[in-house]
């Protein structure tokens, strides 16, 4: 019995030693960090939005205001002066293209002095400013025909104090819509 019973040890030892070489030793695993499900978003409806009219800012164009306020309606002049300088060319070449843009409107230049000199003078003085700010729109291709002249002199003055800077000032030439504007 001896050797049954070896024989039984033997294998129950080999069962045993089969059985630890078949399993592993137990290792802790870290806990895997699963991605992120990404979900798509609904793509929304596209629903019918009505913007506010957009409401230019500013003068109309066409109107007064539009030309008084964009383009300018004033000139000024030096002492005894009636010659037209680079600045005012600005402001009148702005006033020739309005005025070529909107070919019903007539207007009226008012040429004026400060209140030195006398009424006489300064009517004459006021003239030439009218007439130098005349011949230069129609330089520009104002028809003569949609532009009349005055003067004023001294009697229509911007600022009624006796100083430099009020003469300065009164020193002008002022153009007004009479017609055809818009508005």
């Amino acid at each position: 019995m001896d050797t049954l019973k070896s024989k039984w040890i033997i294998t129950a030892g080999l069962a045993l030693a089969l059985g630890a070489c078949a399993s592993k030793p137990k290792v802790e695993e870290e806990p895997q960090v699963q991605p992120p499900v990404s979900t798509p978003t609904p793509t929304p409806t596209p629903t019918q939005t009505t913007q506010p009219p957009v409401t230019p800012e500013g003068p109309a164009p066409g109107t007064v205001a539009d030309f008084r306020i964009n383009v300018g309606e004033r000139v000024y002049f030096d002492t005894d002066g009636y010659n037209v300088d680079s600045y005012d060319m600005e402001t009148l070449n702005r006033q020739a293209a309005w005025l070529q843009q909107y070919p019903s409107v007539t207007i009226r230049v008012a040429g004026n002095a400060d209140e030195r000199g006398t009424r006489e003078y300064n009517l004459a003085l006021g003239e030439r400013r009218a007439n130098a700010v005349k011949e230069y729109l129609v330089s520009r291709g104002i028809s003569s025909s949609r532009i009349e002249t005055i003067s004023y002199g001294k009697e229509r003055p911007i600022d009624g104090r006796s100083t430099p800077e009020a003469w300065e000032v009164n020193r002008n030439a002022h153009t007004e819509i009479l017609s055809g504007q818009i508005g």
